[in-house]
């Protein structure tokens, strides 16, 4: 073997005993201790959009409470009543007897409880008529469970949608204040359905036997006679289209005497960091102020939750009744979302669950129908007749598979929805929200106090919309 073959061979890289090249550099594990690492900040999978935080128009609320004056309105009642279940017996809460309008104000828990155990329940075939126009009313219904719809005569002759009734829903409670009542308009089941009747008889037998109940539908009727307008606001007296020189009527304008506050919320957290974390750890990212910034965003999040679901004051449980809507068939489709905003003046945006969205989107595209976007605050977001429709997965789904989109007009001078909040609260972080700091512990462990104030408020029951049990799984 020449000596130029021999240095060849030594130049190739011998093999350890397990196959593998020895190193002839640095390798990058080893190299890494020596470098800087490149870092984001914490990230954050519960972060979301929170259309609703940013849409909404906060207003100063001094002294922690916000009060809605409104004109007096005459008309009570007219909500929805809960039931128990038992296997398969419905039995009507009591209490929920109150919803109804005529008998709002008793309270008297026992002749509630006898009014309660006189409903009868029934189930109804879809198809099937629970009241027929011209018959007389046969007594007070109550839905239970399911879906009826309410046809009347059109203007030529042909049978038009009145609208559709559904879970908690009750209609015929005339019976209770007008002598010999006659149905105006027919209802069908549209599903199958099960009703809770209180026959015309037993309201009879009770008016008659109970004097408290009669008294109490007297007086009803006494209220019902001031004069309204449409609405069921106190009528302002105006006189139109008069000649010569009559006698002006005199008005004033009449208040609620009772009118709404709205008290700021809190949500509130103890942040804890140790000092030596502070002290030693803080670069290149100052740990304090990641701690901080990650717990906000939490307190955010959980504060549009709270404007959404909270039974107090959240908009999907302040809606006005007569503000509901069902959908038609089921999923939403266009006519029910030109239905929700046709029932409003200045609707400004829609809100719904992402997977409305996608269910909205399905029925459109069933139909050819392609909805437009527009460009709402740097986005591209869809959006219906012009109107943007936000996605809020803070919007609940049900176990059914169901769930609800809002419209909202917004603002103190359209008369809207507005956010309450109070600002130059001590330590303050953002509007709304203080950062408190509470001392160093035993355990040098530094506390700090994270609080956000807020509410949301209706101005007007027409401010706000809901479109109700709509279906996401076809």
């Amino acid at each position: 073997m020449t000596d130029s073959v021999v240095d060849a061979v030594s130049a190739v890289p011998q093999q350890t005993a397990n196959g593998q090249h020895p190193a002839t550099s640095l390798g990058t594990a080893a190299a890494r201790n020596l470098a800087t690492t490149t870092k984001s900040v914490p990230q954050m999978q519960e972060i979301t959009s929170r259309w609703l935080l940013k849409v909404l128009p906060w207003v100063q609320t001094q002294g922690g409470a916000y009060r809605v004056n409104r004109r007096l309105t005459h008309t009570v009642g007219d909500g929805r009543v809960e039931f128990s279940v038992e296997g398969d017996a419905v039995r009507v809460i009591p209490t929920e007897l109150g919803e109804i309008a005529q008998l709002r104000g008793i309270e008297d828990e026992s002749l509630l409880a006898e009014l309660a155990g006189r409903f009868e329940q029934r189930e109804v075939r879809a198809g099937e008529h629970l009241a027929q126009e011209g018959r007389p009313v046969d007594g007070i219904h109550l839905i239970a469970h399911g879906r009826v719809e309410q046809f009347g005569a059109g203007p030529f002759g042909d049978q038009s949608s009145l609208g559709l009734m559904v879970d908690g829903d009750h209609f015929g409670q005339e019976i209770l204040t007008e002598d010999a009542p006659t149905w105006d308009h027919d209802v069908i089941a549209a599903t199958p359905v099960t009703v809770l009747t209180l026959p015309a008889a037993a309201v009879a037998e009770l008016v008659e036997r109970v004097p408290e109940l009669a008294a109490h539908l007297d007086r009803f009727r006494a209220g019902r006679s001031a004069k309204a307008n449409k609405h069921g606001e106190a009528a302002i007296d105006i006189a139109v289209g008069h000649t010569g020189e009559p006698d002006l009527p005199r008005t004033f304008v009449d208040y609620e005497l009772a009118p709404r506050e709205y008290e700021l919320s809190v949500a509130q957290t103890v942040l804890r960091v140790h000092t030596r974390v502070a002290d030693l750890y803080n670069q290149p990212m100052n740990q304090m102020e990641q701690q901080l910034r990650l717990t906000v965003e939490a307190l955010k999040e959980q504060q549009e939750e709270q404007l959404l679901n909270n039974r107090e004051f959240g908009l999907l449980h302040n809606a006005a009744l007569n503000q509901r809507i069902p959908t038609r068939s089921g999923p939403p489709t266009p006519d029910d979302l030109d239905e929700l905003i046709s029932r409003r003046r200045k609707p400004e945006f829609l809100l719904a669950h992402p997977k409305a969205i996608a269910a909205f989107g399905r029925e459109c595209t069933k139909r050819g129908i392609y909805p437009s976007t527009v460009d709402f605050n740097g986005h591209h977001i869809p959006a219906w007749r012009g109107i943007p429709l936000l996605p809020c997965n803070k919007i609940p789904i049900t176990s059914a598979r169901t769930t609800s989109i809002l419209c909202l007009r917004t603002g103190e001078a359209d008369q809207g929805v507005v956010g309450l909040r109070q600002t130059g609260l001590p330590d303050e972080y953002e509007p709304g929200l203080s950062v408190r700091f509470m001392g160093i512990d035993e355990k040098a462990v530094m506390s700090y106090l994270v609080s956000a104030y807020y509410s949301v408020a209706v101005l007007v029951p027409d401010a706000l919309g809901i479109l109700e049990h709509v279906e996401i799984g076809r």
